[in-house]
């Protein structure tokens, strides 16, 4: 019997709703084509005199002054990077540079190195990386943020005279919260003395109007998979006079200020999204995506009616949706929207495998339990009211899902930690690779399939079949009431594989039956993520 309502099969289960855009965004179909014709036409050294150097000279400067357009950068210096990571290298190293040089010249510097407390960690860690390497001894300082997120502007007035460089976001990667910027700027020209300034811009590019000349920024940076772009590909601004000190040398590319030979089919491609962006081709307004976002909203709101969100839509970027459900934690409610085809995270990429509490909501000063729940939710430039509609529906199963699960009180067991671990032999004999599936159990026509998922995730995704062979369920925290498939009569004849999301509830699960005697199991490796 089918408790789970319809049934998925694999293939079916492969048409995930991609809403994780804050993370990394697919790459525009024009910026794919950009990038092939680049290696295959344009494939020339722009520093070449020759004519397939100059063709590539000509596509270099043709991004880059589109990037200059988008972002409002006037005559500031714009330089092609690997991402925004060594673009925040490069601010701080020149900023740190031109403050020992003052110091070594005798002239008065701050001494706080000033960062918002909801920074990306790339951030405060790049900061006392060059602190610590240049002997600088300066102070970092965590510029803190009201409940909204946004940063507390009469700390800032207070910190400013202090300060020798300030770092703020744009936007923020995990809730969305905008940043004040005109209202900084203006703090800045207010001071006895203005700090060098450097701004995230990542998760604003192509969603907020920037025009970082306007403002006086010193240093901007961008990442260009964020913005439907390849990964790899980035963008540097320095404001015209703010000081600058490369951190890569060499062949002096780039007017002497990164040098390596550009990675010409991600410039490319990311001149596609930039051109698109100007032309309005990839450009969603922020009306419409308003309106995608609102759908969402109303969407979690039915599914969870004791949904709390981590920030006011109304300072927040129109594509990010940060919440919290009391009583779910954040990798429940993501194993079941996962099993739904719904892809969101628990906040920054970088730190989901991390089991911590987001440090931007703990910042926000939000209670542990909504820092502990948060999950986000993130749409791009190309999401479409079909990819919404969908996502809606899925988040409905997965409202009931998890409402089942919370009356049914799981009891709650636990894979018993083995005292020595399976040696290397038995690691390898217990798993089992998708592509041997299908002749494993052709192999083996009496072989089950073994559902390890959680109910919620089983009734969210509908169940699991592979050809033939229907998945029995059996969740890991209810795996006592299913001693029959190892140890009832006839168990042990008829080999088990062991399925989950990820493979990690698996291996476990397997390895613990290995060391009761149950030889025959086996592990789907990398679990229902991996599956063709």
């Amino acid at each position: 019997m089918n408790l789970f309502g319809p049934v998925l099969t694999l293939a079916a289960m492969t048409h995930a709703l991609y809403l994780d855009n804050n993370a990394t965004t697919e790459v525009l179909p024009a910026a794919m084509a950009a990038a092939t014709a680049a290696m295959a036409q344009c494939f020339g050294n722009p520093s070449s005199s020759h004519s397939h150097g100059l063709v590539a000279k000509q596509l270099l400067d043709h991004t880059r002054a589109l990037a200059r357009a988008v972002i409002g950068g006037d005559d500031g210096a714009l330089l092609f990077t690997s991402g925004a990571t060594e673009g925040i290298q490069t601010a701080v190293l020149s900023a740190l540079c031109a403050i020992h040089q003052q110091r070594a010249a005798g002239q008065a510097t701050g001494i706080l190195l000033l960062y918002g407390a909801t920074e990306h960690k790339a951030v405060p860690e790049a900061l006392a990386h060059w602190n610590q390497l240049l002997g600088l001894g300066l102070v970092l300082q965590a510029l803190p943020v009201d409940t909204d997120g946004r940063h507390d502007l009469a700390a800032l007035a207070a910190l400013l005279p202090d300060t020798a460089l300030l770092c703020t976001m744009a936007a923020n990667n995990e809730t969305g919260v905008v940043s004040d910027l005109a209202s900084i700027a203006a703090a800045l020209v207010a001071g006895t003395r203005r700090p060098l300034w450097l701004v995230d811009g990542v998760q604003a590019l192509g969603k907020l109007d920037l025009q970082l000349a306007r403002h006086g920024i010193d240093y901007a940076v961008f990442s260009g998979h964020k913005l439907h772009a390849p990964k790899g590909t980035g963008l540097l601004y320095v404001r015209r006079g703010a000081p600058f000190t490369p951190l890569v040398v060499g062949g002096g590319q780039e007017g002497n200020w990164r040098s390596g030979t550009e990675n010409m089919p991600g410039i490319a491609a990311l001149g596609a999204v930039l051109q698109a962006l100007q032309r309005g081709g990839i450009f969603a307004s922020h009306a419409r995506l308003k309106a995608l976002r609102d759908q969402l909203e109303h969407a979690l709101r039915s599914a969870f009616p004791a949904i709390v969100f981590n920030t006011p839509l109304e300072h927040s970027l129109p594509t990010t949706l940060n919440f919290s459900v009391p009583g779910l934690p954040s990798k429940q409610v993501l194993d079941v929207f996962d099993a739904a085809g719904l892809r969101v995270s628990a906040g920054s990429a970088c730190s989901a495998g991390k089991v911590q509490p987001s440090h931007v909501l703990v910042a926000m000063g939000l209670p542990a339990w909504r820092c502990e729940s948060a999950v986000r939710l993130s749409i791009g430039l190309l999401s479409t009211e079909a990819h919404v509609l969908a996502a809606c529906e899925a988040i409905a199963r997965c409202g009931e899902a998890l409402a089942a699960l919370k009356a049914e009180a799981e009891p709650g067991w636990t894979v018993p930690v083995l005292s020595s671990p399976p040696d290397a032999s038995a690691l390898a004999a217990g798993t089992l690779h998708w592509h041997e599936l299908d002749a494993f159990l052709s192999a083996h026509p009496t072989a089950q399939l073994v559902d390890l998922r959680e109910v919620a995730e089983q009734h969210a995704s509908g169940g699991l079949r592979h050809g033939h062979h229907t998945a029995v369920s059996a969740p890991v925290s209810e795996l006592p009431r299913h001693d029959a498939l190892w140890f009832g009569a006839g168990a042990g004849t008829a080999p088990v594989v062991l399925v989950c999301r990820s493979g990690n509830r698996s291996q476990q699960v397997a390895h613990w039956l290995h060391s009761q005697g149950h030889t025959t199991v086996r592990h789907l490796h990398g679990g229902l993520a991996l599956r063709p």
